[in-house]
């Protein structure tokens, strides 16, 4: 067998994932919060640099995007094609795609691999609430963005492919169906809007060990993701994309990410992970985080453009420049709160 060809589910593998299936149906059944975790990482340890506002003085320029009025698109560029695309991203605009010009993504994740479902839970990476957080000023581009700008960004890394037209059928129908899950949020009652999540991540006030996190990988995250890490094929049929997606390798996400970066990853797991049963401690999500984000997957060309302000950037941000002395490897996988602290004291200089 090839070691990097993804698995498919069938054999002894049947009873894993039918476990998995029915662990976290609710989960799975109900799959971009369109914009980053902001505020603490932890509730009293590392603070990462929230990008809502604009350093003081002029006003932040908008994105090409935003300059630009929109325009109506065709008749099937709908609220449903726009749900259709998020849980269906590599049938639909995968490499296996017929038509070529929809071939956007080189990988063969779905939206859904990391925002569950069609966005309709609550919880981490939930859709519900995007309309409400755009437009808003991005750090990392270092403009004002809106909802079709941050699309953009997870297509080019998060699903490592290519950006949409902006007047495109696929832009406007998943531009179309993130706006209207405001609706559905104000419509659902408070139990509803309640995320039955573990409380969120401490941030370890230490480094990650690569070693505690594969240990944690093989007796956690194996069974679902592979011993290799490269996912599970929801069928024998590649355009369908992944049951569980690949952490790493040529069809996972890529270097600019944010999904790279060890504590937004460490969130992610805690609150999420293993399906259907998070819980993992503190330790072992951070640990296993970084295991993951420790192994090979695509490159991003330009990263070094991100974030024109550098004092802005994510004290987890693993690539350069920075606005600091630390190493790259402290950057990459901690103690985080040393860069906190430098970040901290900078800030109350100006």
């Amino acid at each position: 067998m090839d070691p990097n060809e993804p698995r498919r589910a069938s054999g002894g593998l049947t009873r894993i994932v039918m476990a998995c299936a029915a662990i976290g149906a609710a989960a799975v059944g109900v799959a971009l919060y369109a914009g980053p975790s902001v505020g603490l990482i932890s509730d009293d340890q590392v603070t990462v640099p929230v990008q809502e506002a604009p350093p003081a003085g002029a006003p932040a320029p908008l994105s090409e995007r935003m300059k630009t009025p929109r325009k109506p698109g065709p008749a099937y560029a709908t609220e449903d094609y726009g749900r259709r695309l998020i849980a269906s991203t590599a049938e639909l605009l995968g490499p296996d795609q017929p038509d070529e010009a929809l071939r956007y993504i080189d990988s063969r994740l779905n939206c859904g691999s990391c925002h569950l479902g069609t966005g309709t839970e609550p919880g981490t990476l939930t859709l519900l609430q995007t309309d409400e957080h755009y437009p808003r000023f991005s750090g990392r581009a270092g403009t004002q963005t809106d909802i079709e700008d941050r699309i953009n960004e997870c297509m080019q890394r998060s699903m490592n492919g290519r950006p949409l037209p902006m007047e495109s059928a696929e832009m406007i129908a998943m531009a179309a169906y993130l706006r209207s899950l405001g609706a559905q949020y104000s419509a659902m009652g408070t139990s509803l809007r309640k995320a039955e999540e573990p409380p969120p991540l401490k941030t370890p006030m230490r480094a990650a060990s690569l070693e505690a996190g594969q240990d944690v990988f093989r007796a956690r995250c194996a069974q679902c993701h592979g011993t290799d890490g490269l996912g599970l094929l929801a069928t024998t049929d590649r355009r369908k994309g992944f049951l569980f997606p690949p952490l790493w390798g040529p069809e996972s996400f890529n270097e600019g990410a944010g999904m790279h970066r060890v504590i937004t990853a460490a969130r992610f797991i805690k609150a999420r992970m293993p399906l259907g049963e998070p819980t993992l401690s503190d330790d072992e999500a951070f640990d296993v985080a970084a295991y993951i984000n420790s192994q090979p997957r695509p490159t991003m060309a330009n990263l070094e453009q991100d974030y024109p302000d550098k004092t802005a950037k994510p004290v987890d941000n693993p690539y350069g420049p920075f606005a600091d002395d630390f190493p790259l490897e402290q950057h990459k996988y901690g103690p985080f709160q040393p860069i906190d602290a430098h970040y901290k004291k900078l800030k109350e200089a100006r």
